[in-house]
């Protein structure tokens, strides 16, 4: 069974079951994927996670059939896999901007979520080039912050994240001796989001002894060490551009959408590490960034 075929499998056993009680091991079954491994692929090749196709199109669904008058709002709360009309009316007020008894009013507008359906692209022939590497243990240190939401509210939390804490970049490339390098950790995914740490890598005393090093125990504690396994990674770098952060996403999308499926690799239950080269003046237009993707052999898994 291809790629394509696995995941759209999967999701018409979503929508064959959709008011029902969901299993996300046997979702993933009818891609022949692990649960882990299908989520982390659908988010990056649908833009949302796994969970929030799922409650979007039941809220959508609903919609209908409040609108068509087929139906009362308990019975959709009920039918739609709410514990209570409460919890429903919030979730179906925040989707479609409006309440469950006003969407049985003439001439409402409600918002649409249509079912997936996986098509292949056939498009120029483009490469991409990247290299399989052996990474050994790595200990970083920075500090974090659990992202949440859509990817676009995500995006927004991430830039936010990076503007609000120049303080605590400026303290670590000081420590780190290198002001070009900087690491992204993206780590412990899970439905409702993830953590995703700024870093730099620090000589062993640096680590060691934070506290000396920036003059007090408190400042110290705004940062942790971060232990990165060991790990093989397919390691792919952005076109040298002034802002390589523009074009990242759709590098990780690419990875996943085109490299991954025909490469014998699956995903790895790791952190996933962006490496950004911030070069200043004159090299602004020299700037990188290469993305580190935690991989295993199809066969190991």
């Amino acid at each position: 069974m291809d790629w394509v075929t696995g995941i759209q499998k999967a999701i018409d056993y979503i929508e064959n079951h959709i008011t029902e009680e969901l299993d996300y091991e046997e979702i993933a079954k009818n891609a022949f994927s692990s649960p882990y491994h299908f989520q982390r692929v659908f988010s990056i090749l649908c833009g949302y996670t796994l969970g929030e196709y799922i409650r979007n199109r039941r809220l959508a669904l609903a919609g209908i059939e409040l609108a068509a008058d087929k139906i009362k709002v308990i019975d959709a709360a009920v039918k739609y896999g709410y514990d209570s009309p409460d919890s429903f009316t919030r979730a179906f007020t925040r989707f479609h901007g409006i309440t469950p008894s006003a969407a049985r009013g003439p001439g409402v507008k409600l918002s649409s979520f249509t079912r997936l359906s996986i098509r292949i692209s056939l498009e120029g022939g483009s490469s991409m080039d990247y290299r399989i590497e052996e990474k050994p243990e790595m200990i970083l240190t920075g500090f974090k912050r659990f992202f949440t939401g859509t990817p676009a509210e995500r995006a927004v939390q991430e830039e936010n994240f990076y503007v609000t804490t120049r303080l605590n970049q400026y303290a670590l490339s000081g420590l780190a001796g290198d002001h070009v390098t900087r690491y992204g950790i993206m780590t412990d995914f899970r439905e409702e989001g993830y953590d995703f740490y700024i870093a730099s890598q620090l000589g062993k005393w640096e680590r060691e002894h934070l506290a000396e090093e920036l003059g007090n125990e408190e400042d110290a504690k705004r940062f942790e060490n971060i232990t990165i396994p060991a790990q093989t990674y397919v390691i792919c770098e952005t076109t040298r551009c002034k802002y390589p952060t523009t074009i990242f996403s759709e590098l990780r999308k690419r990875i996943v959408e085109e490299w991954l499926p025909s490469s014998g690799y699956l995903l790895s239950k790791a952190p996933e590490i962006s490496v950004t080269h911030w070069f200043r003046e004159p090299d602004r237009e020299k700037r990188y960034i290469e993305l580190w993707i935690p991989v295993v052999k199809a066969e190991e898994r």
